[in-house]
C-alpha cells in the first residue's frame, strides 16, 4: 500500500542507539549472566577424555578442592571449516556432530573421584583456546587447567596449552 505508513505498537518502539546511556547497557549486562552463581571463582578445566586431559581434571579437582570452588568441566565440540568439504570460499564453519560430550558427562556422573567437589560440565563449539578463555571469563574463574597436547597435531597447528597461555586473561596451568 503505497503512502500508507503502519505506525509501530508502543512495546516494539526501540530507543534510538544515541538514548542508551552507559547504566542502561551495564544493566543489560547483569541480566546477561548465564552461569551459575556458584560457580563463580571456580577451576575451568578442558577435558575431553584424553590421557592429558584426565590428568589435568584430576589435578583440577585437587585445585579445587585446596581452594574450595567449584569445578567447571568444559568440553569443546569440533567444528570444522566448509571449505575443507565443500571448496566453498567463504570461511564458514559446521557443526559437527558430537556425542561425546553426552558420553563424557555419564562417565564423570559415575566417577567417585568427582564425589569431592561440585562440578558442571559445559559443552561449547568453537575454537578450544577460545572457548575455555571465554567460560573462563563468563565464570570469573581463578585459573585454566589443561593438558599438554602430544604428537604431530600439536607440532603443527600449536598446541592448545601454547596458545591459550599466550592469550588467556588468568592463570593457565599446563599439566604434562
Amino acid at each position: 500500500m503505497a503512502g500508507h505508513e503502519l505506525p509501530e505498537p508502543a512495546d516494539r518502539k526501540r530507543k534510538p542507539l544515541a538514548d542508551h546511556t552507559s547504566s542502561d547497557l551495564r544493566a543489560a549486562e547483569q541480566t546477561r549472566q548465564p552461569c551459575d552463581p556458584a560457580f563463580r571463582h571456580g577451576v575451568v578445566v578442558g577435558f575431553d577424555g584424553s590421557t592429558s586431559s584426565e590428568r589435568a581434571l584430576a589435578y583440577a579437582i585437587g585445585m579445587a578442592r585446596r581452594s574450595g570452588s567449584g569445578l567447571i568441566i568444559v568440553h569443546v565440540a569440533n567444528r570444522l571449516p566448509t571449505t575443507v568439504w565443500a571448496g566453498c570460499e567463504p570461511p564458514v564453519f559446521v557443526d559437527v556432530p558430537d556425542h561425546r560430550t553426552e558420553v563424557l558427562g555419564l562417565e564423570l556422573a559415575c566417577a567417585d573421584y568427582l564425589a569431592e567437589v561440585p562440578w558442571i560440565l559445559v559443552e561449547r563449539g568453537g575454537d578450544i583456546c577460545h572457548e575455555l578463555e571465554e567460560v573462563g571469563r563468563e565464570y570469573s574463574a581463578d585459573a585454566i587447567v589443561v593438558g599438554s597436547t602430544h604428537g604431530i597435531v600439536g607440532r603443527i597447528f600449536g598446541s592448545v596449552a601454547g596458545r591459550l597461555a599466550k592469550r588467556a586473561q588468568r592463570p593457565v596451568v599446563v599439566i604434562p
